[in-house]
C-alpha cells in the first residue's frame, strides 16, 4: 500500500484562517501525510512538533520557482528541520523548446544541492507542458534533459489526461522518477475536477502502476470542490482506501 497524503492547497481557504485547526482535520480524516503549499507562517519547530502530535507526515512541499532560485538555502533548512524529504516545483511557463530545455539545466541545478543537502527534488507537471516540438512533449523534454539522480517528478495524472495524453503510460515510462503522484478526477462533461473514484479517469490503473515502479506518495489534491472541501478529500480517501490495499 502506498501511503496517502493531502495536498494541502486544496484546503487553502480554511488553512488560512485556521493552519493548525486545518491539519488537525486532516488528520482525523485519516491522511498518513500532508504536502504544503506554505508552512501557515509556522516556524520549523513548530511545525514539527504539530505533525509529530498528530501522527502527519510530510509527504512534500510546493515551493516556487523563484523562491528556489533565490533563497534556496531557507528552504532546504526549513523542510529539513520538518524532516520532509521531497521539494516540488509546481509550476514554470514556456513558450518554446529553448524554453523547456534551458529550464531542465535550472532544475539540474537547484536538484544538485538538493542531493547535497540529502532532499530531492521533483517536478510537478499541468497541462501546458504537453505542447509538441518535433513530435515531443515539452515534459519529455524536461525529463529526458534531467539527470535522474536529482530530478525527480510528481505526475499530476489530471492535468495528463486533461492535456490528451495517458497518465498510466506516463507513470510506467518515469519508471521509479515517478516518486509522487497528484490524484484528482475528472467529471465526464467540462472536465471539471471531481473527487477520486467519481469521474471518468482510471484510478485504480494508475494506483496499480504506481505501486509497480515504486511511487512514494499518492497526493490528492482537488483544485476546486463543489462539495465542502473537507468532504470531499473524505470521499477521494474513502474510495483511495478500496483500491489502494
Amino acid at each position: 500500500m502506498i501511503p496517502t497524503a493531502l495536498q494541502l492547497y486544496t484546503l487553502r481557504d480554511v488553512a488560512e484562517k485556521d493552519f493548525s485547526g486545518t491539519l488537525k482535520k486532516v488528520s482525523q480524516i485519516g491522511y498518513t501525510g500532508v504536502e504544503f503549499a506554505g508552512y501557515g507562517g509556522m516556524e520549523a519547530k513548530d511545525l514539527k512538533n504539530l505533525l509529530d502530535e498528530l501522527n502527519l507526515k510530510p509527504a512534500g512541499s510546493h515551493v516556487g520557482v523563484d523562491v528556489l532560485t533565490t533563497d534556496l538555502k531557507k528552504v532546504i533548512d526549513y523542510n529539513s528541520q520538518i524532516g520532509n524529504h521531497f521539494i516540488v516545483c509546481p509550476w514554470q511557463k514556456y513558450a518554446t523548446k529553448d524554453d523547456f530545455l534551458s529550464f531542465a539545466k535550472v532544475l539540474n541545478e537547484i536538484g544538485q544541492k538538493c542531493h547535497d543537502n540529502g532532499l530531492k527534488l521533483c517536478y510537478h507537471n499541468h497541462a501546458h507542458e504537453f505542447e509538441r516540438f518535433q513530435g515531443n512533449y515539452g515534459l519529455d523534454l524536461l525529463f529526458e534533459n534531467t539527470d535522474p539522480d536529482l530530478v525527480d517528478f510528481e505526475i499530476d495524472t489530471y492535468w495528463v489526461e486533461y492535456a490528451g495524453a495517458d497518465p498510466i503510460s506516463y507513470i510506467r515510462k518515469f519508471g521509479k522518477r515517478a516518486s509522487l503522484l497528484h490524484l484528482k478526477d475528472m467529471e465526464r462533461v467540462g472536465k471539471d475536477f471531481a473527487e477520486v473514484g467519481t469521474g471518468i479517469m482510471d484510478i485504480r490503473g494508475i494506483v496499480s502502476t504506481a505501486k509497480s515502479v515504486g511511487t512514494k506518495w499518492l497526493i490528492v489534491e482537488q483544485d476546486k470542490c463543489k462539495k465542502d472541501p473537507f468532504e470531499s478529500i473524505k470521499i477521494s480517501l474513502d474510495n483511495l482506501k478500496k483500491i489502494n490495499i
